[in-house]
């Protein structure tokens, strides 16, 4: 099986352009350490830290509808529960899978799954 670096989304309302076709379908890759770092040298961002998520997304977000490019105007004109979509699925994909142990209870000796945070303790 190969490793999976693009993931497919629908936005819940979609882009429209400037000729007013409606774009919802499309895909984002994983973040690489550049796409987190190089956008703090940006002006923009150092003058308004919450644009980091605007160009964060510019960055990871390959594919929109039938546009041949995602720039910063288009993240900008995003309506807010699609902007909040794109971050919550960035952060879904970016983020790592906590590894999931098999144990059971000392009591009844039901069997579950718990997932375990190494770096928290839990």
């Amino acid at each position: 099986m190969a490793f999976q670096t693009e993931y497919e989304f629908e936005l819940p309302r979609g882009y429209v352009d400037d000729s007013g076709t409606l774009h919802k379908r499309g895909v984002m890759r994983l973040a690489t350490a550049a796409d987190e770092i190089l956008p703090m040298r940006d002006q923009r961002v150092q003058q308004n830290p919450s644009y980091l998520s605007i160009i964060l997304l510019t960055r990871v977000v390959t594919k929109l509808g039938d546009l041949k490019h995602i720039d910063t105007r288009i993240v900008e004109k995003l309506f807010t529960a699609d902007l909040a979509f794109l971050q919550n699925f960035y952060h879904q994909i970016n983020e790592a899978e906590l590894p999931r142990v098999q144990t059971m209870c000392p009591k009844c000796e039901h069997e579950f799954e718990v997932a375990v945070d190494f770096l928290s303790g839990t």
